[in-house]
């Protein structure tokens, strides 16, 4: 009973331009951690880091859905989490999803000693939806999984890993603004208009075409030419535009939104490119009067995982 485990899961970057709630990529060095443990009791009890502030109600808490799928019936034995926040939440970088991510992974690991991903998946969009409402997998699945993952919006269960042909660097920036993905998801249109639907399908056709043949200049194209959904959320940041300008006129192949924002990503081909995007991208941000933190990543190919001293915490 007195046994902890630790676990932690990657942040992520969601929708890529035209994959709406179709496309994640997990992040390399930014998540959260969250410890589990056993209580006399029953259900699920909700603790946070020092500073920290989250729901502490179980229905509420995305850490706390997936652990309450998890344990299901398990007896007279209640689960105690520790939420450790390494990612904003309403940023944009699936902060809900880490959160829901590592709880799966914490209390599977307490509950027996292998874990199969695979056996997570459930769990893990339970506890997304007591954030976003429903259960969405592009955030979820690639910390869950790692690398970069294709889902079907309306059959979570049903996803693939695509596999990314060449090095992929990434500039990221995350204004201080706050964008709660309920209020992001109900300004989006309820229909569009048939031929950019259309377009957007080819679009997104093209840009997993791109990258799984490792052509990061058309891929940047793609990531660029959503109709249907960056349009709209775009309204939300308003240094969008200069933060776009500026990653274009540093060399970056193609700028986005990360899912609803405020987070903003730039791809390029090199480290060296990366962060001389990062820099114009927090110059423009700042110049156009809105604070703003950033940082440079590579794709995360492991996803959840167990917590090893070295993995990092640091707020994004």
């Amino acid at each position: 009973m007195d046994r902890i485990v630790r676990a932690w899961a990657p942040a992520s970057l969601s929708n890529l331009g035209p994959g709406f709630d179709a496309l994640g990529l997990a992040l390399e060095g930014v998540g959260d951690l969250v410890e589990a443990s056993w209580f006399d009791g029953q259900g699920v009890r909700v603790k946070v880091g020092r500073g920290e502030s989250l729901p502490l109600d179980p229905d509420r808490n995305t850490a706390a859905r997936a652990a309450m799928t998890l344990l299901g019936s398990a007896g007279d034995r209640g689960i105690d989490l520790v939420i450790h926040k390494g990612i904003q939440p309403g940023s944009g970088l699936g902060s809900s999803a880490a959160s829901s991510v590592a709880a799966a992974w914490a209390v599977a690991r307490l509950m027996r000693e292998t874990v199969a991903k695979e056996d997570l998946v459930n769990a893990v969009l339970d506890g997304e939806s007591a954030v976003s409402g429903s259960r969405h997998g592009d955030n979820v699945l690639p910390s869950l999984f790692g690398g970069m993952v294709l889902v079907t919006p309306n059959e979570p269960s049903r996803y693939r890993a695509v596999s990314v042909g060449a090095p992929m660097f990434l500039a990221i920036i995350r204004p201080d603004i706050r964008i709660l993905t309920r209020e992001a998801r109900a300004i989006l249109p309820a229909s569009v208009p048939l031929s950019d639907a259309v377009r957007n399908a080819a679009t997104l056709a093209f840009l997993i075409d791109a990258l799984r043949c490792g052509d990061l200049e058309t891929a940047g194209v793609m990531m660029e030419r959503d109709l249907l959904v960056e349009p709209v959320r775009a309204r939300l940041v308003p240094p969008y535009d200069a933060v776009r300008n500026a990653a274009r006129d540093a060399g970056a192949l193609g700028c986005a939104l990360s899912g609803s924002g405020p987070a903003m990503f730039a791809l390029t081909g090199d480290a060296d490119a990366a962060e001389r995007t990062r820099a114009a991208m927090e110059w423009a941000c700042r110049a156009a009067g809105v604070g703003c933190a950033s940082f440079t990543s590579t794709p995360d190919p492991h996803g959840a995982r167990d917590a090893r001293p070295d993995d990092p915490r640091v707020e994004a």
